[in-house]
């Protein structure tokens, strides 16, 4: 069973926009919303305002599991 997924739109820093574009652009395996969903998993398995799904998530997002 797939999770629901939410977009989110979101304004960032120029500087942090154009280092994800040069990471991108040398990591052709990853995607924008890849890097999205591990950066925010990461943030909140760091936070300790997550559970076991968001460790998951965050695994899955680096081994590119769907």
């Amino acid at each position: 069973m797939d999770s629901p997924t939410v977009s989110i739109s979101s304004e960032i820093p120029k500087e942090l926009h154009e280092t994800l574009e040069n990471y991108l652009s040398r990591h052709p395996d990853w995607d924008q919303d890849r890097v999205v969903t591990a950066a925010l998993s990461l943030f909140l398995l760091q936070s300790g305002d997550a559970d076991r799904r968001a460790a998951r998530i965050y695994l899955d997002s680096l081994f590119r599991r769907n």
